[in-house]
């Protein structure tokens, strides 16, 4: 055993050197910068979709003492509602008409608000005036009531601690913890496979064969490409902590897990490495069996849709602390990181990870067995074995040449 992890160690300098001193990993640690700034791109985009354009605009045609009535109830109630709740409202020319309104493509009305107070004409498409019917109304009851509509004042009594916001915060962590530990793993558990690929091409992997334990091999670059995984997220994770730090400061802090921030971290950093190798030694079993990269993604895809399904299994534990589906989610290898890292977002019990922690480690050896052994079955022993095959053959052929010649 201290042979086999010794031989381990030995692989995994050799796969990490070679991996992070290289230019291809700057490339890498810029990747997932390209889909932030997409998604900052397109929030802005969303906010600009949401704002005042999506409000529609009313053009109004009464009096100016209606008019007036209509803007203070608008302010009064979008005071209230907030600033996007009601259409905008555009005041149109004294000896404007409706038709005119309606088709100017400078202020871009919707529909046009005529007559009085008292008898209200709306007049669009039939489908905006649908979806704008209620609204109008709310503000045209507001108007007609003026300052004779009360105004309430609620006496309000804050709380130090709400159990049901505390358990609806806690579950949005552990969906948080869930969503970033699928995504991290999917993203960085393929390198192991392309690594194991491209030796097999080169025949490195023979070579490799030759000196020490399969055993060592597969566990060696495992636990190269789990640390080199760490140093990206390490990377990743301080950039994005001082972003968010800077852009909201330290008072806006996601809602705390029920384990405390500490113990929930290096659950976390656990959990993942655990999430990672459980996947990382499925493709290196993978990995071991083909010799292309086609095979390889014939072979991968299936595990990669089933690693989605049991996401969605985890996801779906979530909501059911204590009963069967968090139970079996729990036990079942490729889901149980998943629903013990949402579990330590909502109970503070630390006995459970107890157990499934070492669950896990034992999963991944088994799992690293079967790749081991399938690869000496189907690689290493095809070619002694013919060659085993072959030789008493060649001994026979050799007896009776030398029994003709006598």
């Amino acid at each position: 055993m201290k042979e086999l992890l010794r031989a381990a160690f030995v692989i995994a300098r050799r796969d990490f050197t070679a991996v992070i001193f290289s230019k291809a990993f700057i490339f890498f640690l810029l990747g997932p910068l390209f889909p932030v700034v997409i998604g900052v791109l397109a929030g802005h985009l969303g906010q600009d979709m949401t704002g005042d354009e999506k409000r529609p605009v009313i053009g109004v045609l009464m009096t100016a003492p209606d008019m007036q009535a209509l803007r203070g109830a608008h302010d009064r109630l979008t005071s209230q509602l907030g600033t996007n709740a009601l259409p905008q409202l555009r005041e149109g020319a004294p000896a404007s008409s409706t038709d005119a309104m309606l088709n100017q493509r400078k202020d871009s009305v919707t529909a046009v608000l005529s007559g009085t107070l008292e008898q209200p004409v709306l007049t669009g498409q039939k489908g905006e005036i649908r979806r704008m019917e209620g609204d109008i109304s709310l503000l045209i009851s507001t108007a007609r009531a003026g300052t004779t509509l009360p105004e309430i004042r609620l006496e309000t009594r804050a709380i130090a601690r709400s159990q049901g916001v505390q358990q609806q915060a806690r579950l949005l962590t552990g969906r948080a913890a869930q969503v970033l530990l699928f995504l991290l793993t999917m993203l960085l558990a393929g390198m192991v496979l392309s690594n194991l690929v491209e030796e097999k091409t080169n025949k490195i992997i023979e070579i490799l064969a030759a000196a020490v334990p399969i055993d060592a091999i597969f566990i060696g670059k495992l636990m190269a490409m789990l640390a080199m995984s760490l140093v990206g997220i390490s990377i990743w994770g301080g950039t994005a902590l001082i972003i968010y730090f800077a852009s909201f400061g330290f008072t806006s802090l996601l809602p705390p897990p029920a384990v405390g921030w500490p113990v929930f971290i290096a659950l976390g950093v656990i959990y993942f490495a655990m999430a990672y190798s459980l996947l990382g030694a499925l493709f290196i079993g993978i990995g071991a069996q083909a010799s292309t990269v086609r095979e390889v993604q014939t072979l991968s895809m299936p595990v990669t849709m089933g690693q989605v399904v049991v996401f969605f299994l985890a996801s779906y534990a979530v909501n059911k602390p204590g009963q069967p589906a968090e139970i079996v989610a729990a036990i079942f290898p490729l889901s149980s990181p998943f629903t013990m890292i949402a579990r330590a977002a909502q109970s503070p019990a630390i006995w459970p990870h107890l157990v499934a922690i070492p669950w896990q480690i034992f999963c991944v050896g088994v799992i690293i067995r079967l790749g081991v052994s399938l690869f000496r079955r189907n690689v290493l022993k095809s070619g002694s074995g013919k060659r085993a095959k072959r030789l008493p053959l060649l001994k026979r052929l050799a007896g009776r040449a030398s029994r003709v010649q006598m």
